[in-house]
């Protein structure tokens, strides 16, 4: 209780993972109003126009509160990891001063045009503004997931006699082949998210029934998009990622498997409990030689265990990874399944009439929340015990002036300070459903 990391890596991670709830939907609904709107202008049906309407609304309510939580979130840099920023600012800082100066500031103006405009800009000039819309919240995610690629595979630096991090090739820092595919992996993520709360909204309307007839739109644009981003977020994008990590962190991979010995033909676990005590998988069922082919391309590679490396490199909560790494696995699965029977109904017209499964959508929208969370915490737990990886131990990175207890202090603020601002924006984004979307007669 009386260490000020633990602390430190508390309020960062509670901040963090608040925090991602809101953009994580943004970037999602972003394409998904290009797509309504571009299907509107195409086909000049103005109920297309009234769908993104709604869904450009629900995007500023939760814009606003993305922004709101992102803030403190930026400021622990200074605060709580005042020696990172230190050592690491010199490259990290390029990206995090992109996202504000460029991608930040075009997404908020743009959104302003979107939100206000749609008369004055005309119906080509506002599908011109959602589209500088989409561009500028995928730009800022890409700064973002840039930074972090930096710190699970740091390239285009050198280190400076005192230890600070340099950037000398800022091509190889942007364009880092981690960045890339984690990248495709977080964005078809956030595709996976605001396709389930679409489906989500267009089941309860149809299960009241109101507002059929954009229901069935919502419907049929979440579950399109849900099973095609879902199927994306497993392969390739994941399947790429999932080899980086064999490659670059294979203590990583052994400890999001569980797997504490050396094996040829290793096989993947579906299920089980890691016991550290014992150094070894309780209970576990596994299929055969699968994580040697996921992992490097063969049924025959050899997959390195945990006993393989020194223990102080291993990361520090090893079951809280691999239980991580599960759900999101598991999680992930389980939104294919559910999309893909959802688009059997698309597919055949009989979705509306389906009750039992659009209760399924609307209560699985949760889920990939759930899932990308999940995924977040395997990615910054499996780093450990580093903050850059190689270069900079956790340790190391944080802050020696703030103490425990003024952590603390802080985190009980912003706990009960996060909870008025969740009740807030569930009642603003609970008004707009029920006052749902505009009716446009057919025609």
């Amino acid at each position: 209780m009386s260490d000020p990391l633990l602390w430190h890596r508390l309020q960062f991670a509670f901040t963090i993972v608040y925090h991602y709830l809101f953009p994580q939907l943004t970037m999602g609904l972003a394409l998904l109003i290009v797509v309504m709107k571009g299907i509107g202008l195409r086909t000049g049906d103005q109920r297309w126009d009234a769908a993104a309407r709604f869904w450009i609304r629900i995007f500023a309510i939760n814009f606003a509160v993305g922004v709101v939580t992102g803030i403190p979130m930026e400021f622990q840099f200074g605060t709580n990891w005042a020696r990172f920023s230190r050592i690491a600012g010199g490259v990290i800082g390029q990206t995090l001063a992109m996202e504000g100066l460029f991608a930040f500031f075009l997404e908020s103006s743009v959104l302003g045009l979107l939100v206000f405009g749609e008369r004055r800009l005309g119906r080509r000039g506002h599908f011109a503004a959602a589209l500088a819309l989409f561009v500028g919240s995928w730009l800022s995610g890409y700064f973002i997931v840039c930074t972090n690629a930096f710190m699970q595979h740091p390239v285009g630096h050198a280190v400076d006699p005192d230890g600070l991090l340099r950037l000398v090739d800022f091509w190889a820092f942007v364009l880092n082949p981690w960045a890339l595919a984690q990248y495709a992996h977080t964005m078809a993520a956030t595709v996976v998210t605001a396709s389930f709360v679409v489906a989500a909204v267009g089941a309860w309307y149809a299960l009241q029934p109101a507002h059929l007839d954009q229901a069935s739109r919502f419907l049929k644009v979440g579950v399109t998009a849900g099973l095609l981003s879902s199927i994306a977020v497993a392969f390739p994008t994941g399947d790429i990622q999932a080899k980086l990590v064999a490659q670059y962190q294979p203590i990583t991979l052994a400890a999001m498997e569980g797997r504490f010995t050396s094996e040829k033909m290793a096989g993947i676990v579906l299920i089980g409990q890691p016991n550290l005590a014992e150094q070894r998988l309780d209970n576990p069922i596994i299929v055969p030689g699968v994580l040697s082919f996921l992992a490097y391309g063969t049924f025959h590679s050899e997959v390195k265990g945990l006993n393989e490396f020194p223990k102080d490199q291993w990361p520090d909560n090893i079951e809280l990874l691999y239980y991580a790494f599960h759900v999101m696995a598991g999680l992930g699965t389980l939104l294919i399944l559910t999309m893909a029977l959802a688009m059997v109904f698309v597919l055949s017209g009989r979705l509306l009439g389906q009750r039992w499964l659009l209760w399924v959508l609307l209560l699985a929208f949760p889920f990939p929340y759930i899932a990308t969370t999940a995924g977040w915490m395997t990615a910054e737990l499996g780093r450990q015990p580093w903050l850059v990886h190689g270069l900079l131990r956790t340790a190391d990175g944080s802050s020696l002036t703030v103490h425990s207890g003024t952590v603390l202090f802080t985190l009980i603020g912003f706990t009960g300070l996060y909870f008025v601002l969740g009740l807030l924006y569930l009642f603003l984004v609970g008004r707009q459903i029920h006052l749902g979307p505009a009716e446009v007669p057919h025609g």
